[in-house]
C-alpha cells in the first residue's frame, strides 16, 4: 500500500490522480504512485495542449504500457497553463517520482471534484485490495 504521511499538501482521486493547490486557483495535476503502478511501464503519454479550457472529470491525457491504455482525468476545472513536455520523450519520469513529475497545471479554477486526504486516500486503497 502506498505510503502517503509526506504526502499532506496534496489531494487524491479515487481514479488515481492527484492535485497540489499551489494558491486557490492554481493547481499541479499528476497521477498516484498506486495508479501508475496498476500500468507498469509507460511506452507513450499524450498530453493537452496548453490554454485549454477544462472541467472536472474531463480526460486530458492518455497513458500508454505494456499492460494498457489508461485515460487521466481532471480533478479540476479551469484553464491549463502549463504542460510538462518533459514527461513526451521520458514518460517513465512518472514511476520514478509520480508526486514530482506532474502533468500539468491548472489555473483559473473554478470548480473541483471531491477530492480526498492523504489518509482518506490510504484507507480507499485498502477497500481496493
Amino acid at each position: 500500500m502506498e505510503e502517503l504521511e509526506s504526502l499532506r499538501d496534496y489531494q487524491f482521486t479515487k481514479s488515481h490522480e492527484w492535485v497540489r493547490f499551489l494558491n486557490d486557483h492554481q493547481a499541479l495535476i499528476g497521477i498516484t504512485h498506486h495508479g501508475q503502478k496498476l500500468l507498469g511501464d509507460l511506452v507513450y503519454i499524450t498530453l493537452p495542449a496548453d490554454e485549454e479550457e477544462i472541467e472536472a472529470g474531463e480526460a486530458f491525457a492518455e497513458l500508454a504500457s505494456a499492460r494498457a491504455d489508461s485515460d487521466v482525468y481532471c480533478p479540476v476545472s479551469g484553464r491549463i497553463t502549463k504542460v510538462n513536455m518533459d514527461l513526451l520523450t521520458d514518460p517513465n519520469r512518472i514511476a520514478k517520482d509520480p508526486y514530482e513529475a506532474w502533468m500539468i497545471e491548472v489555473s483559473e479554477i473554478t470548480d473541483h471534484e471531491t477530492l480526498l486526504e492523504a489518509g482518506d486516500y490510504q484507507q480507499f486503497l485498502a477497500t481496493e485490495q
